[in-house]
């Protein structure tokens, strides 16, 4: 297994943006939530019950970094990282469900508008804008490398978009009357919310399921072993993330002509795979004669 790629610098960088949202956030929801309860406003409930997840999922997002951390053991040779990945999964489907409570409420509100408050509705709006933008600025540094982040990200992000829909709720609230518009836009949040909630869950289960991580084509790593030198053929070919970042490889490698040179062949190939796929994890068996699954036909993808 290739190494040299430390994971430990990055996820305690994670825990500590993690740690910086989550405390304004918490204080926050629970302001929200009194707000919405006491304007009647249910783009000011849709926003807290957002918020409210987002605390919710940072506290998992934290546990997970936490949990996967430990070292491994004779249970669980690859440790405990892709508690992380089980993690993103469980936001996805808690915004599933936070965003269908407010599309049925909404449609409720619709035939029964209630009487809001909109300047005390306006004044929470600005204060959630603020935090929002406060998290989304500490999360945005490890988004893109690690998918319980990205959750966490995301999540924020849609409260971000809701502070902005129930600001411009209560202005027209305030200065036409118009209180189906709280409905509408708390339908608006959840609708921009499950597109990208998808997203989140379907990255999360192709890990789940060792499928080929997003961005990386089969055809081109395989094209890229069996083009270096001396080498015949390559089966048994996969490649899967075990966690957000953490690529890995293994394959049967059919070499007759560099028998006396295993490492050698072994090492250029990896080092092929990292700089060009960024495939740092990788496992390579080296053949002088294809094994049985090979001369059988078979060919794993």
């Amino acid at each position: 297994m290739a190494g040299g790629h430390d994971h430990t610098t990055g996820s305690k960088s994670n825990e500590r943006a993690l740690w910086l949202a989550l405390v304004p956030t918490a204080a926050f929801t629970i302001a929200e939530v009194v707000g919405g309860l006491l304007t009647g406003s249910l783009a000011l409930i849709s926003d807290a019950s957002h918020m409210a997840t987002d605390v919710f999922g940072i506290i998992v997002a934290i546990l997970a970094i936490r949990i996967g951390r430990r070292a491994v053991d004779d249970k669980r040779s690859f440790g405990y990282e892709r508690f992380e990945v089980l993690a993103a999964a469980f936001n996805a489907v808690l915004l599933f469900g936070v965003g269908i409570y407010i599309l049925v409420e909404a449609y409720r509100r619709l035939s029964e508008p209630p009487q809001i408050q909109s300047t005390a509705m306006l004044i929470v709006a600005v204060l959630g804008l603020g935090v929002n933008l406060f998290s989304m600025r500490v999360l945005s540094s490890g988004k893109d490398e690690s998918l319980n982040l990205k959750g966490a990200y995301l999540e924020v992000w849609s409260d971000l978009l809701g502070s902005i829909g129930v600001i411009a709720a209560a202005l027209i609230i305030r200065f036409t009357g118009w209180t189906f518009v709280d409905s509408l836009v708390a339908v608006a949040i959840g609708l921009w919310v499950f597109p990208r909630t998808w997203a989140l869950l379907r990255d999360a289960v192709n890990i789940l399921l060792e499928g080929v991580p997003r961005g990386i084509d089969l055809e081109l790593v395989r094209g890229a072993i069996q083009q270096t030198a001396g080498v015949d053929n390559v089966h048994d070919l996969h490649v899967w993330a075990l966690t957000s970042g953490r690529i890995c490889l293994t394959a049967h490698v059919v070499a007759p002509t560099r028998a006396y040179e295993s490492d050698v062949l072994v090492a250029e190939l990896r080092a092929e795979l990292d700089q060009r796929f960024q495939i740092g994890h990788v496992t390579i068996q080296h053949e002088s004669v294809p094994c049985p699954d090979a001369a059988a036909g078979h060919r794993f993808l």
